[in-house]
């Protein structure tokens, strides 16, 4: 069984960036379509960003798209998200994901496998 674990999570400052990575032991990442959520306290669950198994596709949150980016080395089995221009409101347990299928999906359900989450805070 896939088990992934995030890593990269920490306290910046607003407008600072981070890097998040996310490594699979048990198995490679490289047949999955991998995707990163969060989740801010008392809020639900919502889709950060999706990259399909081979890395030609991408789809981002309208919240994120143009500071984030999310990319994978299939070589080294690691999944990045890259932050930018971070805010406040973009603090919250950052999750990643893996998605049996080569279809990128925004459906937390749709994701087969999950990491247990690194924290991210922005302060103002």
């Amino acid at each position: 069984q896939v088990q992934l674990v995030e890593s990269g999570g920490g306290l910046v400052q607003a407008g600072g960036s981070l890097r998040l990575s996310c490594a699979a032991s048990g198995g490679f990442l490289n047949s999955y379509t991998m995707g990163w959520f969060r989740q801010a306290p008392g809020k639900e669950q919502l889709f950060v960003a999706a990259i399909d198994w081979s890395g030609s596709n991408t789809y981002y949150a309208d919240s994120v798209r143009g500071r984030f980016t999310i990319s994978r080395d299939n070589a080294k089995n690691p999944i990045y998200l890259q932050m930018n221009s971070l805010e406040p409101e973009d603090t919250a347990v950052y999750y990643c994901a893996a998605r049996w299928s080569r279809t990128i999906s925004t459906r937390a359900y749709e994701y087969n496998y999950w990491g247990q989450g690194t924290q991210v805070t922005v302060s103002s």
